[in-house]
Formats: C-alpha cells, structure tokens, sequence
C-alpha cells in the first residue's frame, strides 16, 4: 500500500543543549528565558525544532549560534578561539515531555572556555550563565533574583543532569577538561576546571605531577604567565591524547 503520512499521528525532533563553561570557579550553565508558549517566562535549555533539511549536529550548531552567538569547534576545520566542543549526549522521548505534540529530543552536550555573557536570539527573550547547582535545586526551583523560582521548563532538569554527569565522569578518562580552558592554559587553571566540574578540592602537587606525567595529555608552549599573581607559570595547551592513561579518577566528594 502506498505511503500516506496523515495515517500518522503528528511527530517532531528537536535539538537541546547542555552548554557548560567555568566562571568564577563555579561549573556553570547556559540557561534561556523562554519568550514564546509552552512554557512561556521559565528557564530552559537552549534548542528548538530541527529543520527538514538538517542533521542533528547541524541543527544543534546552528541553535548554538542562534541562540547564544557561539560556535561550535569543527575538528576538520581551522581553530576558532573560545569555540565549544559538541557531542551528542542522549535522546528523550516521553510522550508527554512537550505539550504541544509529541517531541523527541535528541539533546547534545557543548563545553566551552569562561566566556562572556552570550546573547540571546530565536525564541529566547534573555540567556545567562547560571551555576548548575541552583539550576538543579528542584526543590527549590531556579530565578533570578527578585523572581519567583520554578523548576526547568520541560524535562531540561534531567537533561542537564546528565550532561552534567557526562562531563563529570568522561574528564577521568579522555582530555575532555582542556574544552574549559583557552588555548594556553596553566596547570593550576585546568585543576581549577576539574575542582570546580567535580566540586571537590584537589592537592595541587599531586595533580601537577599526574597530568604532566600522563602521555600526550599536555604540551609545554614554552611560554609563561603572572594573570593568576605569583611567580610565572608554565604555559600549556592540549596535546593529541584523547583518552588519559591512568585515568584521572575522580575522588570522593
């Protein structure tokens, strides 16, 4: 028989992401105003509506910059200073997760270095950086200050907490971390990265000898640094490992 599409209830894919930075010490994420329905006035996670003529990973890109004015980094393409690394991280599908008709996100997980405050677009009406911690405090919801505090809007809560977890766990073992840093980083900044993405305090000795010790993690520049007071610092930047042998198992909390 042939195919008729109206025999099929109403059905669309969309994109949302978990965008995470460092500032002020703190692992922080991208967070939207909603300025349309559903859900109109609440905190999301940026995304919206793949287009009839996109990948997934093109779609997330271009919401990337649509709604934020970043850009996601291209592996096969020149660098881009402060660009965000882009993964796939999980796909959602509850049939009652949008109210507006059955939706399916497949949600992507983006890390950038500290940035600026972004700009807002699409249907956004303001964006900001937001501490995890408070846009994961379900009991006591998120808003800006002088504003009555709700949870997420959608099921963002859960997709954050997964990036979330993602970041966590997949920085133990790949090279993942340099993502938060800028080109040219010290040893002291990217243990700032991981105290600050597991939210635990680490021994800087021990983590200095670790990561200049683990193979293809770190590159010395040759060149130093005082932006963080003190005596200069060795400058690095990534090296061409993408999986650390050891590991760098995360600690107890």
């Amino acid at each position: 028989m042939p195919y008729d599409p109206s025999a099929f209830p109403p059905f669309a894919v969309t994109v949302d992401l978990v965008v995470l930075t460092v500032r002020r010490h703190a692992l922080c994420a991208l967070a939207v105003r909603r300025g349309e329905p559903p859900f109109q006035g609440r905190w999301a996670l940026p995304g919206g509506f793949v287009r009839a003529d996109e990948d997934l990973t093109t779609a997330a890109a271009r919401e990337l910059a649509e709604e934020t004015g970043l850009h996601a980094h291209d592996p096969a393409g020149p660098v881009v200073p402060n660009a965000a690394h882009l993964e796939q991280l999980a796909t959602y599908g509850d049939p009652k997760r949008d109210p507006r008709m059955r939706v399916v996100s497949v949600a992507h997980l983006a890390l950038a270095p500290d940035l600026p405050a972004p700009r807002a677009g699409g249907d956004a009406r303001s964006v900001r950086w937001a501490p995890v911690e408070e846009l994961l405090d379900q009991e006591a919801g998120y808003g800006r200050e002088g504003e009555q505090a709700v949870p997420l809007a959608f099921d963002h809560a859960r997709i954050l907490a997964d990036g979330v977890e993602r970041a966590r766990s997949k920085i133990e073992y790949s090279s993942l971390a340099t993502a938060f840093c800028p080109q040219e980083f010290t040893v002291g900044e990217l243990r700032r990265v991981y105290e600050a993405v597991w939210g635990v305090a680490l021994d800087p000795r021990n983590f200095h000898r670790k990561v200049t010790g683990t193979p293809g993690f770190l590159v010395p520049t040759g060149g130093t640094t005082t932006r963080q007071g003190g005596r200069p610092a060795q400058l690095f930047r990534a090296g061409g490992a993408t999986l650390l042998n050891p590991p760098m198992l995360r600690p107890e909390a």
